[in-house]
């Protein structure tokens, strides 16, 4: 039987999590947008770009967007918290 966490599934963070993956998949983070870059400025103020092997604090922060990007720098995942 799976573990069930209320409000770790779905509701209003899985809607943010599919909005920001919706605007970054596949961009690469830069100083300005266009067809394949989305300008680090429009990220919200709460964020961290985060590449493999980079160590991060474990604290929990609801609304910090992490923005996982691969070693081309190109975002291949987006969570929250």
């Amino acid at each position: 039987m799976p573990l069930v966490v209320p409000g770790l599934m779905g509701g209003k963070s899985g809607d943010k999590n599919s909005e920001w993956q919706d605007k970054l998949m596949g961009k690469k983070i830069g100083e300005s947008s266009d067809e394949m870059t989305f300008a680090k400025k429009d990220l919200p103020q709460e964020h961290r770009v985060l590449k493999k092997g980079d160590m991060s604090t474990m604290d929990h922060k609801p609304d910090r967007l992490n923005v996982h990007v691969g070693d081309d720098g190109t975002v291949e995942k987006v969570t929250h918290g």
